[in-house]
Formats: structure tokens, C-alpha cells, sequence
């Protein structure tokens, strides 16, 4: 048992990191992040048996999280914007790629993102900074840039819009390279 404990662990170190990504991505409460965290690593350990060696533990154990996302979601009787199975899917094969590019840590992969960011317009760069850097709400990002709600949606979609084609062509050249 004890053999299996500190391959867990190992894992789970390795793989925290992007968890808590994807995990920060789906849910905006920081509390409800650090608990679905830890019901994560409870029921991963409980079924370390049902874990397929020769599979990515990062995506399966974000298989585990995005289960507990969205029983988090029908408990709180909230109904996340655009968040279902398909879109945590996408979101975890975005991680499972970014997973695969050099670098040890995430820190270093999220590079790629701070040079696509920076690539942005002023606007829409201003935008997706307030929203999900300093994970204002909407009406917050509303309040700061002082424009209207529709206005900042549109900025958002955009940005995300030119985030996605930034990283795709990105990633490519960095797998390449693995």
C-alpha cells in the first residue's frame, strides 16, 4: 500500500498544478475550487485501481474533476454560463496538449498564453485581465472599463476568440519539439 500511496502522491504533485486550472477555468468560487480539489484527490485515491497505467492520469484525473464540476453545479442549483460536458471536454483536451509542450512546470507552459495575451488589442487584453486574471464578475469588468455590459461580452468573446487561434498555432511547434 504504501508503494501505491507514493505513486499517488508523485502523481498528483506532477498533475496539481493543471488541475487547479482547469479547475479555476469551470468554477469561479475559490472556495468551491479548493473543495472539488479535494474531493478530487479523495476519489481518485479510492479508485487508484480503476486507473489505467498506460493512459494520462493528468486528463483522467481531470475526467474525475469535470464529474465533480458539474455535481457541484446541480447542488449549488446555479447554472454555469456556458459549461457542460462538451465544454469541459474541449477545455481538458486544451490541458491534456498544453500538457504535453516543454517545460517541467505550468508556469513555464503558460507562456504561450502571456504572449498570446499580449498580442491582444489594449481593449480586449484589458478585458480578459480583469476577468479571469483578476477574476472580477462581469458587473465588476463593467464598472472598471466603463463601458457597457454587451460591450465587454463582445470583448471577452473576442479575445477568447483570438486566444484559441493564437495557441493553436503555437502548440503545434512546441509538440513538435517534444
Amino acid at each position: 500500500m504504501s508503494e501505491a500511496k507514493d505513486v499517488f502522491e508523485i502523481l498528483m504533485r506532477e498533475n496539481a498544478e493543471m488541475l487547479l486550472a482547469y479547475l479555476r477555468a469551470s468554477v469561479r468560487d475559490r472556495h468551491a475550487v479548493d473543495d472539488i480539489f479535494q474531493e478530487t484527490m479523495v476519489v481518485a485515491w479510492r479508485r487508484l485501481s480503476d486507473f489505467d497505467r498506460t493512459a494520462s492520469f493528468g486528463k483522467w484525473i481531470r475526467g474525475i474533476a469535470a464529474k465533480l464540476v458539474l455535481v457541484h453545479y446541480r447542488k449549488s442549483g446555479r447554472d454555469p454560463l456556458n459549461l457542460d460536458e462538451h465544454s469541459l471536454e474541449w477545455m481538458d483536451g486544451r490541458l491534456t496538449r498544453l500538457q504535453s509542450a516543454n517545460g517541467d512546470k505550468l508556469s513555464e507552459k503558460l507562456v504561450l498564453l502571456r504572449e498570446c495575451v499580449d498580442a491582444l488589442s489594449d481593449d480586449n487584453r484589458a478585458a480578459i485581465e480583469a476577468r479571469y486574471f483578476q477574476q472580477l464578475s462581469l458587473d465588476e469588468v463593467v464598472s472598471k472599463m466603463g463601458v457597457a455590459l454587451q460591450t465587454v461580452k463582445k470583448r471577452l468573446y473576442r479575445a477568447r476568440v483570438q486566444l484559441s487561434g493564437c495557441l493553436d498555432r503555437k502548440l503545434p511547434a512546441l509538440e513538435e519539439s517534444v
